[in-house]
């Protein structure tokens, strides 16, 4: 192989590490942090006192448990009414509502 074959192979495979490390930058950007959404035993990360880390969320839709979502989708994800009949809704704060007794 020549010397200019392998320059061009080299040159293409940095370009395309290049182009796949500024990628995912801007796909973590495009999610956000909404409360109240997950189910039991699926959040992302910490659900209040009492839990850790992922999945340690002990009550559907738990005001202080969060899930990743795309940005700007959060209020608008389909959630079931409470007891109440009252709408539930995720937030990008954390909620006081369905909180483990």
């Amino acid at each position: 192989m020549s010397n200019t074959v392998k320059t061009i192979a080299v040159a293409g495979a940095v370009a395309a590490a290049l182009a796949a490390s500024l990628s995912a930058p801007a796909h973590a950007q495009a999610k956000e942090k909404c409360f109240g959404v997950s189910l039991a035993g699926k959040n992302d990360c910490a659900a209040g006192p009492g839990t850790t880390c992922a999945g340690t969320s002990s009550v559907d839709y738990q005001g202080n448990a969060w899930t990743l979502v795309d940005a700007g989708t959060c209020a608008d994800i389909e959630l079931p009414t409470m007891a109440d009949g009252a709408a539930r809704t995720g937030s990008l704060e954390e909620l006081s509502r369905d909180l483990p007794a």
